[in-house]
């Protein structure tokens, strides 16, 4: 695969060239998140990253849809949110976890850019607060794994993407992030100097819900999982081949992430240290 027939846009995305230009859409005008996006980009383009994507016109030009993303870095909130850049300035509200919320100028932007509590002690009230954010009109992203992937594979998916989709009535629109785990993720040391890592992003057609929670998971994971695999044979046709062992890359592929098994082995010890760690400063 090679990159004809694609076109740079904003300087940092490169789209298929058939990709409609839109007129900007009302979103655009948010001071805030605006604000928030212009330092994100000029930030990328500092780094030297190029953001590949593909079927962004899946991305509804107006109204609401879940989009559905895999989790494999700390900085896939910002590339996940590129897609809709290139839909007329369009904007996604995520779902995050609320200790982020708890940083208070973090909470401020926030908040100001709509994002969604995460609390999983009371998950029925961020299901809700999803669905009314959709019924609103706006976008709303999810990484439906829960928690980034230390093996860098697709994990089990939580029924959540599926329920709130259903509910709201809306779309659920599978999407593939390939490359973020190079920049930030867990387990690897931070490489975020001007490195030129490209990203790469799929977009899928829309998930058709049943109602049926656990058979639309299972769609949907199938559906991202497709979408993995053909983001990460494109990304290796075109910036591979890469050494072997290298820790970014899955044990599939011949990197040195752990398994899916072995990541999840090493979840089970990091929760249980901080269950620890928290209990024992209860006692305190």
């Amino acid at each position: 695969m090679n990159l004809s027939g694609r076109e740079l846009r904003n300087h940092i995305f490169l789209v298929e060239e058939n990709l409609a230009q839109l007129p900007a859409h009302p979103e655009r005008k948010e001071p805030v998140y605006g604000c928030v996006i212009r330092l994100v980009i000029a930030m990328l383009r500092a780094q030297g990253i190029k953001v590949h994507i593909d079927g962004a016109e899946n991305i509804p030009a107006d109204g609401a849809a879940l989009l559905a993303v895999n989790h494999t870095g700390y900085y896939d909130f910002i590339f996940a949110g590129t897609v809709a850049r290139v839909r007329g300035g369009r904007l996604v509200r995520f779902m995050a976890k609320k200790e982020i919320f708890d940083v208070p100028v973090v909470n401020f932007l926030m908040r100001k850019m709509k994002h969604i509590r995460v609390d999983r002690s009371a998950g029925a009230g961020s299901l809700d607060a999803a669905v009314e954010s959709l019924q609103q009109g706006n976008l709303v992203g999810i990484f439906p794994e829960g928690t980034i992937s230390r093996s860098f594979e697709l994990r089990e998916l939580k029924t959540g993407a599926a329920r709130i989709a259903d509910q709201a009535g809306v779309p659920l629109i599978p999407m593939a992030l390939w490359g973020s785990q190079r920049v930030w993720t867990k387990g690897v040391p931070r490489s975020i100097g001007r490195h030129h890592y490209p990203m790469w992003l799929k977009v899928g057609a829309p998930i058709e819900c049943s109602g049926d929670v656990v058979a639309d998971t299972k769609a949907l994971h199938a559906a991202m999982k497709a979408l993995l695999d053909e983001v990460r044979a494109d990304y290796d046709a075109v910036y591979g081949p890469f050494p072997e062992g290298q820790r970014w890359r899955p044990a599939s592929m011949g990197g040195s992430a752990p398994t899916l098994e072995e990541a999840a082995e090493i979840d089970a010890r990091v929760k249980a240290l901080k269950a620890e760690r928290k209990a024992a400063k209860k006692r305190r």
